[in-house]
């Protein structure tokens, strides 16, 4: 029992206060990965197969599937070493290649250098890696394989030795055959470089050597029909593939220099050459037709190993469309270029360049980050090659220079030294050094609204938060597992950054945990002087955050236009440009819905999110009716577009989605699928039924040649819909798909579920157990009276979120409370009245908050003393007591009342937990309570025995819908645990707000992650929700 040894390690801290301090947990959150990093020179480092992709990272490996509604990857844990194809085990050797199993959606393939071949089956109770009986213990490495597209289970190996093993289900297996003759009785290698099945062929196979050249083979007679002759003895070819729509035709790309050859299987020398780049080409893939081009040419599609990639047209004989990578590094130079390539200026440097940044402030000037230690800022204005400035104290090479974007003449540098230093242009000075980092400094970022927020991202992992006013790290996050390389800023949500790493993945951060008082008083409607300020203002010490770029000032803007309902206006803006994206844009939009906006005001991308109901058939019906109209052009759309059969069939599933079933059986008919129409036509009405199988029956034997869609003038096919209600169906539709998006960390998407059918209840629940508490309040206040119950909630737990933010001075002024000096008297006029609550909360707001303790906790230990006490009556006194300042809690003469409220509240807590259905923790919140019964002096009114039985009583009674850890067999609950489990439920008594129980899942908390900071003290597993 994991949560077991934690508790034990919990209590052998000194103390629990240094215990929480250790505890301390990451403000800046991680809400978004995207994989990247592949290595270019690897080949299959992605391999496709139905609605399935695996992808191989430099150092992480992910599996990919997509659908309609979502894509899900599974991600394998990062190795430590460079990878260059799919690694699942560390035992299963360094793989080679890496290929789906065609014919079989759920299985990836991949092969280490002498085998076997793994099949890696990714779902179903076959779930698991398999080894291929035959496909082993190879003579010679393995470089690359191939699956019959065609012929289910044959596959094709090409070896180091140039030689292949073909295996076939029912065939004799062959290894190590069709090896270059000019090979034959020699050791020397010459390696495969490209395999290709013919499409058109069971049995032929195109196979390229590395010297050798290229050779068309027959698997089954193990005989090579053809050899085609390369120009020269230095061609070599990298990559080849078939041109599907000219049987017998195949293009090669040249490894060495930019040649792209023509050939066809019935000439063994090439028909064309082309000269398309000075580089060699890395991969091949044939297109129909170029994007949106109305011809029947055949176009290539290129890469070249340095200069980017392109597509060419064979019969123009140049390029339509050409990818050039627009930077490169010149090492020991600056250069500043026009548009045109044209040189403007050249600034000489002593040793090597490796970061530039221009100026926002000032469009001429440009600061260079060098080798020799040193930044230096030149003005482009002038003829001279010498900089203006120059700065030196970093003690290694400077990698990179930012300057500030609010800030004029205020740029940092970052160094190999481990140090970011802050340079003032207008002072030649360096004006902070912020140290911390233990390894070289890469990325940089300044946040384009808070003018002293800086982010600086290291080769130690970590990104770093800091407060450049005072040089203090705000926040360090860990999630990384390798080089934190670079650093930017969503350009319209200045609080959401982008982080790439050596890692392979670039993460999505939320930075607005770090602006919560400045989202309180968005909230509150503060006046605009606390939410916007001026930079000088901003930058002063002590200065709550301030908005200060061009998107605050925009959103200021538009609302002091506004005349009708501005703080909705006001509200709205401020919660997308501070939320991360991923369904705060769809959620406003359903918002605008419900509260009766007109249709026509929506976003045009408003039908690609989620639709609210009485927008769903209307926007779906249009789809198909625009996907039955769509006229093909002679030629077809070319690779990857539908054809006029598949968008028919995909507009008749739409039809039969939304009750339009007379429409489906006609456009099943046009595609002559009579089975599917006439099964479904009874739906209609029998009389249909009759008429459409008299129309087969006239098909079939002839008389009715051709088949249209006809509808009879003045018809309307809305007549087809239903008039049941589909209310309850959307309902349950709608539940489901809000909770998967729930589970997957999506909190925003799941409101939207909800929205849509108009459950304002449940998706303001989502939002709060997301913890999008802010984002709640927001929606909830422009909901108004139908959100209310679950809007003061969430500002409960605002309120509660906010006690990490350090107290303000005049927090009695700004909240209108009475002063320090009346709490005390009104403390003690409610104790004398009797009014506990009053009594407690009043003398927390005292100058002696301690004084709280014993009352309340009196009152809470007497009153379960009772049999027929309840939850709701003692928590709200506990929930006060929680907010005493930590300080005072640890004053030696507050020892025994802070042992018996840890008690109290660990025990009402399991209770809590067992309320909302916190599964995970109920039992380590038990043993954290017997725990401390045992080990401090107390007097409380619970007895070791009394919780050992509670629990007992629990877990019996729930078994059957919560898995054990232990995973011990289901014994049924005895009648003195029923009994038990029974009077905890009438303690218990159900949640006032509906949909508000089960596990929370918080944005980002189930995306991989190399931090153990998110991991609970109580279960040894990572949090799911709000921490």
């Amino acid at each position: 029992m994991a949560w077991m040894t934690y508790i034990s390690n919990w209590f052998e801290q000194d103390d629990w206060y240094e215990g929480l301090q250790r505890a301390n947990m990451s403000r800046v959150r991680q809400v978004g990965l995207l994989a990247a990093g592949c290595q270019p020179w690897n080949k299959d480092v992605c391999a496709a197969s139905g609605d399935r992709f695996a992808y191989c990272a430099t150092l992480a490996i992910y599996i990919y599937q997509c659908t309609k509604i979502k894509i899900s990857i599974n991600f394998f844990e990062y190795v430590k070493h460079t990878i260059a194809s799919v690694v699942f085990e560390p035992n299963l050797g360094i793989p080679a290649s890496l290929s789906w199993c065609w014919n079989a959606g759920d299985a990836v393939a991949f092969v280490s250098h002498r085998g076997p071949l793994f099949i890696w089956t990714i779902s179903g109770p076959d779930s698991g890696v398999t080894v291929h009986k035959e496909a082993q213990s190879f003579l010679s490495d393995v470089c690359i394989f191939r699956w019959h597209t065609q012929k289910k289970g044959k596959v094709v190996f090409g070896h180091i030795d140039g030689s292949l093993s073909i295996f076939q289900p029912g065939n004799k297996n062959q290894k190590h055959v069709l090896r270059p003759e000019s090979l034959e009785g020699t050791d020397e290698e010459d390696p495969v470089t490209a395999l290709e099945w013919d499409p058109l062929s069971t049995d032929y196979l195109l196979v390229a050597n590395l010297h050798y050249g290229i050779r068309l083979v027959d698997s089954e007679s193990l005989y090579c029909i053809t050899t085609f002759n390369l120009p020269s003895a230095a061609a070599s070819v990298q990559c080849l593939a078939w041109v599907p729509s000219a049987p017998g035709m195949f293009i090669t790309g040249d490894s060495q220099v930019g040649v792209l050859r023509i050939w066809n299987v019935s000439k063994t020398t090439p028909i064309d050459n082309l000269k398309l780049k000075k580089t060699g080409f890395h991969c091949l893939h044939v297109l129909n037709s170029p994007p949106k081009k109305k011809c029947d040419l055949n176009c290539i599609a290129g890469a070249t190993s340095r200069n980017g990639a392109f597509i060419w047209d064979i019969q123009k004989g140049k390029m339509v469309q050409r990818f050039n990578e627009l930077l490169s590094i010149v090492i020991f130079n600056s250069i500043i270029r026009t548009i045109d390539g044209k040189v403007l200026h050249k600034y000489k440097h002593p040793a090597a360049v490796f970061g530039c940044d221009w100026s926002q402030n000032n469009k001429d000037m440009i600061a260079t980050g060098c080798e020799d230690k040193n930044v230096r800022v030149y003005y482009v204005a002038t003829s001279s090659d010498q900089p203006l400035k120059a700065f030196s104290g970093h003690t290694a090479k400077v990698f990179h220079v930012k300057w500030s974007p609010l800030r004029e003449g205020i740029l940092c540098s970052g160094s190999d030294d481990g140090s970011v230093r802050i340079w003032d242009y207008t002072q030649d000075a360096c004006i902070n050094v912020l140290s911390g980092h233990t390894a070289p400094v890469r990325g940089l970022m300044w946040n384009t609204e808070i003018p002293y927020l800086l982010l600086s991202g290291s080769w130690d992992y970590t990104i770093k938060v800091w407060d450049t006013r005072e040089g203090t790290c705000l926040d360090t996050v860990y999630d990384h597992g390798a080089d934190v390389y670079g650093l930017t800023c969503h350009p319209s949500r200045p609080f959401t950054m982008a982080s790439c790493s050596r890692d392979s993945t670039v993460r999505l951060w939320s930075l607005t945990p770090l602006i919560a008082p400045l989202q309180i008083n968005i909230l509150a409607d503060r006046s605009w002087e606390e939410i916007i300020g001026n930079t000088d203002y901003a930058i002063e010490q002590g200065t709550p955050p301030l908005l200060c770029g061009k998107v605050s000032r925009d959103i200021r803007q538009e609302i002091e236009k506004l005349s009708d309902n501005p703080r909705a206006k006001k509200l709205r803006w401020f919660s997308e440009c501070l939320s991360p994206p991923g369904g705060s844009d769809n959620l406003w939009n359903l918002v605008a819905v419900i509260k009766g906006q007109d249709d026509s005001l929506l976003p045009q991308n408003y039908h690609k999110g989620i639709m609210h109901l009485k927008h769903l058939i209307k926007f779906r019906t249009s789809e198909a009716q625009e996907l039955t109209t769509v006229k093909m052009s002679k030629f077809g759309g070319g690779i990857g577009v539908p054809t006029k059969e598949e968008r028919l069939k995909e507009a008749a599933e739409i039809h039969l989605r939304l009750g339009q079933i007379q429409r489906y059986c006609e456009l099943m008919v046009e595609l002559g699928e009579w089975d599917k129409a006439l099964s479904v036509a009874p739906g209609v009405s029998v009389k249909y039924w009759k008429k459409l199988m008299q129309r087969y029956i006239a098909a079939c034997e002839g008389n009715m040649q051709t088949i249209h869609v006809s509808t009879p003038k003045g018809a309307s096919y809305s007549g087809d819909i239903y008039k049941e209600d589909f209310n309850e169906l959307l309902h349950k539709v709608s539940k489901e798909l809000a909770e998967w998006y729930f589970q997957d960390g999506r909190a925003v998407l799941a409101a939207c579920c909800h929205l849509a059918v108009d459950n304002i209840e449940l998706a303001m629940a989502y939002l709060i157990r997301g913890n999008e508490l802010e984002l709640a309040v927001c929606v909830g206040t422009v909901l108004g009276e139908s959100a209310a119950p679950a809007t003061h909630y969430a500002l409960e737990l605002l309120a509660r979120k906010c006690m990490m933010i350090p107290i303000w001075n005049d927090l009695h002024e700004k909240c209108k409370l009475p002063t320090v000096e009346e709490c005390m008297k009104l403390a003690e006029t409610a104790c004398a009245d009797g009014n506990i609550f009053e009594t407690v909360k009043y003398y927390l707001l005292s100058q002696e908050p301690e004084k709280a303790l014993p009352v309340g906790i009196d009152f809470v230990k007497e009153y379960i003393s009772n049999s027929n006490w309840t939850l709701d009556t003692v928590y709200p006194i506990l929930d006060l007591l929680s907010y005493i300042r930590t300080e005072k809690l640890v004053l030696h003469t507050c020892t025994a009342a802070r042992n018996e409220l840890l008690i109290l509240c660990g025990y009402i807590g399991a209770l809590l937990a067992i309320r909302k259905q916190y599964q995970s923790i109920v039992p380590a919140l038990y043993e954290y309570t017997s725990q401390l019964l045992k080990r401090r002096e107390v007097s409380v009114p619970l007895k070791i025995e009394q919780l050992s039985g509670e629990l007992d009583a629990w877990r019996a009674c729930t078994q059957s819908t919560y898995e054990s850890l232990e995973d011990s067999p289901y014994t049924p609950p005895s009648d003195s645990q029923r009994m038990i489990y029974s009077t905890l439920l009438k303690r218990l008594k159900e949640e006032s707000l509906q949909g508000i129980i089960g596990p929370d899942y918080v944005t980002g908390s189930n995306l991989p992650s190399h931090s153990d900071i998110h991991i609970s003290c109580l279960t040894g597993l990572k949090i799911q929700g709000l921490v």
